[in-house]
């Protein structure tokens, strides 16, 4: 007969035998209850995301096999440090800092889509992704921390695939991210005001030609759209792409 293939979205760790799942396995013949631990045990790490399965069954011998998707390395950066977007200016704002047992978290459960050849490399293209984010890593910038893992730094926390922090970890982590984004709101009302004050000087120009100036001054992309609302302006990424730098 072949091979059967159900796909759908599951809550991660939290699947059951209901629909749709439940429905799409019954005229399958498969045990069920089986299919749905095996689901739940793939998924459990992505706690609270919604994950894309693949449930592949041999409709002659019942066998089956579970494969999951993982959302991108961004997005669970983003989800791990409880941030909603990356920096507006990756290569200057630092928004937030990742402990290397997160970096290690993420790199569990990105290895086998990544590719990597081991964890170390594999924790490494998370500390990549991190750069555009403008996340650090272990209070450095993720390119600095890269070269520690070159250089051997990490080596026994990423061999024993420690990834749990204590209460007093997170406590600093929240308290770091709290005054990281109190420096970067302070940044953005000074950017804002030298946004305006340039838009004054330049009262009854060209908007387009305003804007070109805008950019000249490095005023952010959302500052100008603010101040200088563009219809149909198509609005570009937050640095949430997974830009990996695997060095």
């Amino acid at each position: 007969m072949g091979m059967k293939t159900i796909e759908t979205l599951v809550d991660a760790g939290k699947a059951s035998a209901g629909p749709p799942l439940g429905p799409a396995l019954g005229p399958m013949g498969v045990n069920i209850g089986d299919v749905i631990g095996a689901i739940n045990d793939k998924t459990k790490d992505f706690s609270g995301m919604k994950v894309p399965v693949k449930v592949i069954i041999d409709e002659d011998t019942k066998d089956f096999k579970v494969t999951v998707g993982t959302p991108p390395t961004s997005q669970l950066i983003k989800k791990e440090l409880g941030i909603e977007k990356g920096a507006h200016k990756p290569g200057e704002e630092l928004i937030a800092d990742m402990k290397i047992e997160q970096a290690i978290k993420i790199a569990k459960m990105k290895q086998e889509s990544m590719g990597a050849k081991d964890m170390k490399a594999a924790v490494k293209t998370v500390c990549g992704t991190c750069v555009s984010l403008g996340v650090m890593v272990e209070g450095k910038h993720a390119r600095e921390t890269t070269q520690d893992i070159n250089n051997g730094v990490f080596d026994t926390k990423i061999l024993s695939g420690k990834t749990e922090l204590t209460a007093e970890e997170l406590k600093v982590m929240e308290e770091e991210k709290k005054q990281l984004a109190e420096d970067i709101e302070k940044r953005h009302a000074e950017e804002e005001t030298k946004a305006k004050d340039l838009i004054s000087q330049m009262k009854g120009k060209n908007a387009d030609d305003i804007r070109f100036r805008l950019k000249e001054q490095n005023i952010h992309k959302d500052v100008i759209d603010k101040l200088l609302p563009k219809t149909g302006a198509k609005k570009e990424d937050d640095g949430g792409e997974d830009k990996p730098e695997n060095k």
